[in-house]
């Protein structure tokens, strides 16, 4: 059991982080931050113009410098980007500042989700079952790595997946105190 003030969602896009972080943040009385959204306001950009005028690099970069500045604080929710494990050093830091939940769904799944969403940089291919395949190849050792609580969300709609999570949560998570 991990105790922590903060309650940390990392996982693939589409599995459900900012929806699912929505109930959990009401449920718990947890400030919601979803990493993404932040680094839009900060910048005035959001993160598909990021990722154009930056490239990815310049996108991780300015995750990192959010992902420090905002895992500074307790009592948060945080929804992570999907690559923020990418980095050693943000896994290191969700680690030691959080209660890490790896939400996780399948590829197939994702791509149910994702079907209509233009907003996601690394999905303006053709071959978007192939990209969630190679993503999924690369970053789910890493969510394993920083994940206290493995939750898979397939077939779940976003309040019978929350309900259940809830759930394991209170069994699995002891609430560390906010300073």
């Amino acid at each position: 059991m991990n105790p922590a003030a903060n309650l940390i969602l990392v996982g693939p896009m589409g599995a459900g982080k900012s929806c699912i972080g929505r109930r959990l943040a009401g449920h718990y009385g947890l400030r919601l931050v979803d990493a993404d959204h932040e680094i839009e306001r900060r910048t005035g950009a959001s993160v598909g113009t990021i990722f154009e005028c930056e490239g990815e690099a310049g996108f991780r970069a300015r995750e990192r410098a959010a992902l420090v500045e905002l895992l500074a604080d307790d009592g948060i929710l945080l929804a992570t980007g999907g690559g923020a494990v990418l980095d050693p050093d943000n896994r290191q830091l969700l680690r030691a500042r959080g209660f890490v939940v790896h939400l996780d769904v399948s590829p197939p799944q994702q791509l149910a989700r994702l079907a209509r969403d233009t907003s996601r940089p690394l999905l303006q291919r053709e071959d978007r079952d192939t990209v969630l395949d190679e993503m999924a190849t690369r970053r789910t050792p890493l969510y394993a790595e920083v994940a206290d609580l493995r939750f898979d969300t397939d077939g779940f709609v976003a309040a019978d997946a929350t309900a259940r999570l809830v759930e394991r949560l209170d069994r699995e998570w002891q609430r560390g105190e906010t300073l």
